[in-house]
C-alpha cells in the first residue's frame, strides 16, 4: 500500500487527471489532498467531484474551500464575498450555479465537513498533513507517537492550517530533532518559488531548468515539504504533483495551455 500526496490543483481537473493516470494508484493505496481543489483554472467543480470520487481518498480544507464556505455561508456579507472574488472564485461560483440542487448542496456538505489536518506514519517517517502548514512555537508532545501527533494537530489553530505562510515555511528551524525523532510537515498552499525570499535553506532551486515550478525540501533538516508547485499560474509555470512519500517519487504534469 503506498500514500500519495497532491495540493493546490486550483481547478485545472485535466491536469489532475493525466497526473493520477501516471501514478496509476492500486486498490488500497492512499491518496491525500491538502486542498485548494477549487478557484482560478478553468473547472474547479470538475475538481472536486473527481477528487471526491477517488477510491481510498481524503481532502484536507484549503484556505480556497474555506473562503467559498464563507461567502456561500451568508449571501449578505459583501467582506467574504470580495475577499473570495479576490481570489479567483469568479469560475468555481458559475461552475456550482450551474449544478443541480441536489448535487449541489451534497457537494457543499462534503466541502464543509472536509478535516483541516492529518497524520500518517509511512515507512517509519511521520508526517504531519496540513493545508498550508502549522504554527511551530505550539508545544510540543513528550511523544511523537500516533497520540502525540494527533495532539499536536488538535492543538492548532484552524486559520494557521489553512493559512499560515511566512511563520512556518520562514522558521529557523522545523519539528525534526537532533536525534532524527519528530514528524516531517508536509503542505502546500504557498508556491514554491515564493519560498526563495521566505525560507533560509531550500534542497534545491524551485524552479527547473524547464521553466516550472517543483517541490522543495525546507530547513536545515529537510524537515518542511512543499508541494504546491504553481498550478494556480497556469500554463508555462505551474505543474500538479503527486507525491508518493513511500520512497519520495515525484510524478509532475505541467498545466497545458487552454487547461
Amino acid at each position: 500500500m503506498a500514500t500519495y500526496v497532491f495540493s493546490d490543483v486550483h481547478g485545472h481537473r485535466a491536469t489532475l487527471e493525466r497526473a493520477l493516470e501516471r501514478v496509476s494508484p492500486s486498490d488500497g493505496d492512499r491518496l491525500v489532498c491538502l486542498g485548494d481543489m477549487i478557484d482560478r483554472g478553468p473547472d474547479p467543480v470538475g475538481v472536486l467531484r473527481l477528487v471526491r470520487a477517488l477510491p481510498g481518498a481524503v481532502a484536507l480544507m484549503g484556505n480556497h474551500e474555506d473562503l467559498m464556505i464563507s461567502c456561500l455561508a451568508d449571501d449578505h456579507d459583501l467582506l467574504a464575498t470580495m475577499n473570495w472574488a479576490l481570489n479567483g472564485g469568479a469560475t468555481t461560483s458559475a461552475g456550482l450555479e450551474a449544478l443541480e440542487a441536489d448535487e449541489l448542496d451534497d457537494l457543499l456538505a462534503w466541502v464543509r465537513a472536509l478535516p483541516r489536518s492529518l497524520h500518517a506514519r509511512v515507512g517509519g517517517t511521520l508526517y504531519l498533513l496540513a493545508h498550508a502548514g502549522v504554527r511551530l512555537t505550539a508545544a510540543e508532545p513528550e511523544s511523537w507517537d500516533d497520540a502525540g501527533a494527533s495532539a499536536y494537530l488538535a492543538a492548532q489553530s484552524p486559520d494557521d492550517l489553512t493559512w499560515i505562510r511566512e511563520e512556518f515555511w520562514g522558521a529557523e528551524r522545523g519539528l525534526l530533532g537532533a536525534d532524527g525523532t519528530g514528524p516531517v510537515v508536509v503542505a502546500g498552499h504557498t508556491p514554491t518559488p515564493y519560498l526563495e525570499r521566505m525560507a533560509s535553506s531550500l534542497d534545491r532551486a524551485p524552479v527547473g531548468e524547464d521553466g516550472l515550478a517543483r517541490m522543495v525540501r525546507v530547513g536545515e533538516a529537510r524537515d518542511r515539504w512543499d508541494v504546491d508547485c504553481g498550478a494556480a499560474g497556469g500554463a508555462g509555470y505551474g505543474q500538479v504533483l503527486i507525491l508518493r512519500l513511500d520512497d519520495g517519487e515525484e510524478f509532475y504534469e505541467p498545466v497545458r495551455d487552454g487547461e
